[in-house]
């Protein structure tokens, strides 16, 4: 990224607390101590940070805005000591019914027959308890693993505070945004005059939300995605193509189930959904693996066609190719340890500002508050691009660290000479281009309405330099 030439910096992110090094840190001396524990149930954090700083974990659910999950805290405590407790009662009767075994064979073997048999309706006696015990045990389990799966995850201490998108803070700015001394019409205006969009048709064969690309732009939209696959494989990433489907436990292992109710479509009659993003099924690659700590960082770069439900009503710049059903998109996935996910987190968003600089394209950074984050969520920051004919950013990425969240849920494990240890997630957006060709052509577009195609993608364009209107 140090080739990035920032033409403005409007820093006003929030200044590191004097502490701010610990939340993390916690993460990173933490793991190993979770990993030899028995509780491997699919949580967002460790049961042991609620069990000792139960405070730190309802501070943070209040400044998500959560406050009617709360009462999660004490339930959760509740149900864990009531679980342990059952835990321990077992282990006594197990070990009972060990040593009661040996003394019956003892008892046999002397002709204490009587003595033998009131011992045996004593193990019978334990054997009943065991059997309720277990049966408790693990209802209360499934009771708690659905309260710890709603508590969301601890945020960075770089996040901004904030109840909702309104109060993310802009980070930087990279090549000056510019407004035409012409009018910039509405995209959907600009690619039809250029015969590369068909919405009516789409909205005849699929419903709302969905659209035709043709000619040159459907070329470009192509062009752009097969650019970022190479331009991320020449960051050495290795490329991937994924299933568009995945099974349940991947859903709700990848996102809470408040994303997966607003996002997710569901095969009928089968145990699949199409995914939303290729992070959801590339994480789940990875899901119940233990890797090997020589193999890490893990870093991936997929492209896949996503499917969203979009609830909602937007306004009409959001409607056009700006919230659709189905679009295509180049992902990029880092897992790795968790001493090294905040360089990576770093390195991946600077990934794709260098992509849009190199395209042209002015865009900035914008850190998420907390009230704006997934419950997954440790940090998260949107690149969003230059709109000349709004005359304001928009969104065209997320970058995002989980931390541990994800893998917690699908126990991702990496080995090394300390043991084995949860892996921390990463995923970013390279470039979706629905989204991306609205700042395209909003960008590169002249007064004659053509475009000017980008010099790095005309390898990828059969060297056409423009797309001009049909007459």
């Amino acid at each position: 990224s140090s080739d990035l030439k920032s033409k403005k910096n409007f820093a006003r992110r929030p200044s590191r607390p004097q502490n701010g090094g610990q939340t993390f840190d916690f993460y990173t001396n933490m793991v190993y101590n979770k990993a030899e524990s028995r509780e491997t149930e699919a949580n967002m954090i460790d049961i042991n940070l609620i069990r000792t700083q139960p405070d730190l974990v309802r501070e943070n659910i209040r400044k998500k805005f959560q406050e009617k999950k709360l009462p999660l805290v004490d339930e959760a405590l509740s149900l864990d000591a009531r679980r342990r407790a059952l835990t321990q009662e077992g282990d006594n009767l197990r070990a009972s019914r060990n040593a009661l075994s040996k003394q019956i064979g003892m008892l046999m073997r002397e002709k204490k027959t009587e003595e033998a048999e009131k011992v045996k309706a004593q193990v019978n006696a334990d054997a009943e308890r065991l059997a309720e015990i277990e049966k408790e045990e693990g209802e209360v389990s499934e009771q708690l693993k659905k309260v710890m799966m709603a508590i969301p995850n601890i945020i960075s201490p770089e996040t901004p505070i904030g109840k909702d998108d309104s109060e993310n803070v802009e980070g930087q700015r990279f090549l000056e945004p510019k407004v035409p001394d012409f009018e910039v019409p509405y995209h959907l205006d600009i690619l039809e005059k250029l015969e590369g969009i068909d919405i009516d048709s789409a909205r005849r064969t699929s419903g709302q939300g969905f659209y035709y690309l043709t000619g040159d732009v459907a070329r470009l939209h192509s062009a752009v995605l097969a650019y970022a696959r190479d331009f991320m494989i020449g960051k050495g990433f290795t490329y991937c193509i994924p299933p568009f489907m995945i099974r349940s436990d991947v859903v709700s292992g990848v996102m809470s189930f408040e994303e997966m109710d607003g996002m997710m479509y569901k095969i009928e009659g089968e145990d699949l959904y199409l995914i939303g993003t290729s992070e959801h099924s590339m994480i789940g690659r990875f899901m119940g693996q233990t890797i090997d700590e020589g193999k890490l960082p893990l870093t991936l770069t997929s492209y896949s066609p996503c499917f969203r439900k979009e609830k909602g009503a937007h306004g009409i710049e959001e409607r056009g190719i700006y919230r659709i059903h189905q679009f295509e998109k180049q992902e990029m996935i880092v897992i790795c340890k968790p001493e090294e996910s905040a360089e990576w987190y770093d390195k991946m968003w600077h990934y794709t500002v260098e992509l849009f600089v190199s395209m042209g394209i002015p865009v900035r950074t914008l850190e998420c508050c907390s009230g704006d984050l997934a419950d997954l969520k440790y940090r998260s920051v949107d690149v969003e691009a230059w709109s000349p004919r709004q005359k304001k950013y928009f969104e065209v990425g997320s970058c995002s660290n989980l931390t541990d969240a994800q893998a917690r849920r699908l126990n991702i494990r990496y080995k090394s000479g300390k043991g084995t240890a949860f892996a921390h997630t990463l995923n970013n957006t390279v470039v979706a281009p629905p989204r991306m060709l609205i700042a395209f052509v909003e960008n590169h577009l002249r007064a004659d309405g053509s475009v000017e195609i980008p010099e790095v993608l005309w390898p990828y364009m059969g060297g056409t330099k423009e797309i001009a209107p049909k007459k």
